[in-house]
């Protein structure tokens, strides 16, 4: 056994280490958020790869909880924005103001000081305090007056808008969407699940049941292990096929940026990561595939006359784009 077999076993050993760990997580969240597995596993592969989640879907599906129970359950300090038209870019990102007593300007923490952040509505702030995560979102730091301030570690900013309700917002240009890695849609449960969810809530609500399952120091740690989780140089060639073709399909009047391309990688890892591996499978890359980036592209306007969604399109692509080690995927 050469010493790279020994090294990869002793890697594959320590993130099976973490298995019950991301198990526990799960198992906890699902006490209030109830038959939304793979959204949870979604919410988690964004969290681990230090990542930012844009939750878009009506009214009363949990969107909002599920950002609460993640706080809760990883002890993160949480801080939540109901965003509408009077939320100024300062109530972000931060402000200056003069103190009398020590004759000096002092600078007063925005809602951005934090490491989970609920933009919660996001369409319904203005296009200026929609931008004020802009850096935040994509350096970890924010500009006031000059003076720039480090935004704590780990933090990550989940949105969430209602794509019916259209009175009185404003759509996210694309420029702010490409900063998410993910969006997630949460849907309605079954009506099993929706029997499950009241009983629950016959007493007190479950999310104050909840109990604390990791630190942030060790969800720094496991940031730390994703980003060592191997990819062979086959897999960022796929990764690099699959975002180009969008940029190449007919249906497609925008396709997906190289940031997109570094999204989906990092996704990747953290996927494989919360699948006890330590290495990267094209099953990974197919799994984010979707959610990462089709709210990255925009449709030609003969294609959405003929109702054609970006998921068609993207599932298109998985298909007759060649796997690696595999040929093409069935």
């Amino acid at each position: 056994m050469d010493n790279e077999t020994r090294a990869t076993e002793r890697e594959i050993g320590d993130i099976s280490a973490y298995r019950e760990k991301v198990s526990g997580i799960i198992t906890e969240i699902e006490k209030v958020i109830v038959g939304k597995r793979p959204e949870i596993v979604l919410l988690l592969t964004a969290m681990f790869s230090g990542s930012h989640v844009l939750i878009e879907d009506v009214p009363g599906t949990g969107k909002t909880t599920l950002a609460a129970t993640v706080a809760k359950v990883t002890g993160l300090e949480f801080k939540r924005a109901q965003f509408t038209p009077d939320v100024m870019a300062s109530d972000i990102t931060g402000f200056n103001i003069y103190n009398r007593q020590k004759e000096e300007f002092e600078f007063r923490q925005g809602l951005v000081m934090c490491n989970l952040m609920l933009a919660d509505e996001i369409n319904r702030a203005s296009p200026k305090t929609q931008s004020a995560l802009l850096e935040a979102m994509e350096e970890n730091r924010v500009t006031v007056d000059g003076v720039t301030y480090p935004v704590p570690d780990p933090f990550m900013v989940i949105a969430t808008q209602n794509p019916t309700g259209y009175v009185g917002t404003y759509p996210l240009p694309e420029a702010q969407l490409d900063r998410f890695a993910l969006k997630i849609k949460m849907g309605y449960p079954s009506p099993d699940e929706e029997l499950g969810i009241i009983m629950a809530r016959r007493g007190s609500n479950p999310l104050e049941k909840v109990s604390n399952v990791i630190t942030v120091d060790e969800l720094r740690e496991i940031k730390n292990v994703v980003s060592d989780i191997k990819i062979e140089a086959e897999l960022y060639r796929y990764i690099v096929l699959l975002i180009s073709a969008t940029r190449r399909h007919p249906s497609l009047a925008l396709g997906a940026s190289p940031r997109a391309s570094v999204a989906l990688m990092h996704l990747a890892q953290a996927y494989a990561f919360i699948r006890g591996r330590a290495y990267v499978l094209p099953e990974d890359i197919a799994a984010v595939f979707r959610p990462a980036i089709g709210h990255r592209l925009m449709l030609r306007q003969d294609a959405k006359l003929r109702g054609t969604t970006p998921e068609e399109v993207l599932g298109e692509i998985l298909r007759s784009t060649e796997v690696p080690y595999k040929g093409k995927r069935a």
